[in-house]
């Protein structure tokens, strides 16, 4: 535990905020599907020790007056990297002379075949009991606020026996999923078990709200986490969620269990008290917005804005850039790919189904190769062809399919209609490469 706890301690001196996770490898929370678009899953080597062994609640004798339970939700606002701008939830346990915060956003990254079952979103993450004095450690700069909980003691005494239960080597592995178990879902089943079914949430009105709508709020600031977002969840994320569903953030977490109420022998509210630890900005730590020059848009106009230039060029000469067409569609189909994977092998919640799969697909990889050869032009303006058409009506047809798309896709999509176009209208002639060719 201490070589863990040095590590943390490190890790924070470096710049390295332990936030969402916990973890020393700085991959997103929530943002898997991020890094799994950019072919960026973070693989390091390091020592997560074991879970310490806790005493059990019968060591703790002591009078009741002095050392009763206190269980408190405990929020960290969102901070400056992409690993931590959902923000972070822990359950603090206090009794007597021990104070722990338990977190469930730890993984070891050491575990066999880690960084494939990561790609394949099959990560088992674990409970960690973290003592008081390093609970905070990287995240100073970011809000914290403690909700002290207004429960019974036997039904606080269930819930330390329950993660001191959860949190030994044999218990505290579970299969993280960043929308429906996660760091904020796990200590809201959590207060539910021990609220029990007097629990009631407070009323938040009619709000019509998908998944994808929350973590866009979210990544407001961060053009391109945003632009990963959509491209690799599917319309699963674009149906509607009700309350409960919107706590796997846990600042929605937060709001709901500060109006919460439970009843005894009278209706009382479950926050006890709050309390501001770190009192830093409500609007979390986050960076500025992504300037406009360097965001996807800009980027996807570049592409369309050097597209039309490249085929008006071509078509003035009667001529296509096979070179300008292997570089498009080369990079589309690499991120055909990804998705295909992401849909067919990944367990990632909600990556299936996806529409993006249409104009970004594995054979584009072929548009990008076959013109480069003679025998192999005709088939290379069939599939061309048939681009064009189908992702010119995916363009049409878009304000009536259930997915909602990022705004640089349009730019990118024109784009590969119009080389595609192209290809079809001129493929037939003598296309030139880096040199011109004849064959």
């Amino acid at each position: 535990m201490q070589r863990l706890l040095k590590t943390y301690c490190q890790k924070a001196k470096e710049g390295v905020a332990s936030g969402m996770l916990k973890n020393v490898l700085n991959i997103p929370h929530g943002l898997h599907y991020c890094c799994l678009t950019m072919l960026c899953a973070l693989y390091a080597t390091g020592t997560l020790e074991a879970a310490p062994q806790l005493p059990q609640p019968e060591a703790t004798q002591v009078q009741e007056e002095e050392d009763s339970v206190r269980v408190s939700l405990v929020t960290f606002y969102p901070g400056s990297e992409p690993h931590n701008i959902f923000g972070h939830s822990e359950i603090r346990v206090q009794q007597g002379s021990t104070d722990l915060y338990f977190n469930y956003g730890v993984f070891d990254f050491q575990a066999p075949g880690f960084l494939w079952r990561f790609v394949l979103g099959e990560t088992d993450y674990l409970c960690m009991p973290i003592p008081r004095a390093y609970a905070t450690v990287g995240m100073e700069n970011r809000r914290m606020v403690e909700q002290e909980l207004n429960l019974p003691q036997d039904r606080a005494i269930a819930v330390r026996d329950f993660l001191w239960n959860n949190a030994q080597p044999e218990n505290r592995e579970y299969r993280y999923k960043f929308l429906s178990d996660n760091c904020s879902t796990r200590p809201r089943d959590i207060i539910e078990m021990a609220a029990g079914e007097t629990l009631r949430y407070p009323d938040m009105g009619d709000r019509t709200v998908t998944y994808r709508d929350i973590l866009s709020f979210y990544c407001r600031n961060y053009a391109w986490e945003s632009f990963g977002i959509d491209l690799v969840l599917g319309w699963d994320v674009d149906t509607l969620i009700d309350q409960r569903a919107m706590m796997f953030i846990p600042m929605q977490l937060m709001d709901a269990i500060a109006g919460a109420t439970i009843t005894t022998d009278r209706v009382i509210p479950l926050v006890k008290a709050t309390t501001v630890p770190i009192d830093k900005s409500t609007e979390g730590n986050v960076r500025p917005p992504t300037p406009w020059y360097i965001s996807p848009i800009a980027f996807a106009l570049l592409v369309l804005v050097l597209t039309l230039l490249v085929s008006g060029r071509d078509w003035h000469r009667h001529d296509v850039s096979r070179w300008f067409d292997s570089i498009l569609f080369t990079a589309g189909g690499l991120a055909g790919c990804i998705l295909f994977f992401l849909i067919c092998f990944s367990t990632h919640e909600a990556t299936s189904p996806n529409i993006n799969i249409v104009w970004l697909h594995p054979l584009l990889l072929l548009l990008a190769v076959l013109p480069w050869f003679k025998k192999t032009r005709p088939v290379a303006r069939w599939l061309h062809a048939m681009n064009a058409v189908i992702v010119a009506l995916l363009m049409m047809a878009w304000p009536w399919q259930p997915q909602v798309g990022n705004i640089a896709f349009f730019p990118l999509m024109t784009a590969l209609v119009m080389r595609s176009a192209i290809n079809v209208l001129l493929g037939a002639q003598t296309t030139r490469g880096p040199t011109s060719s004849n064959h």
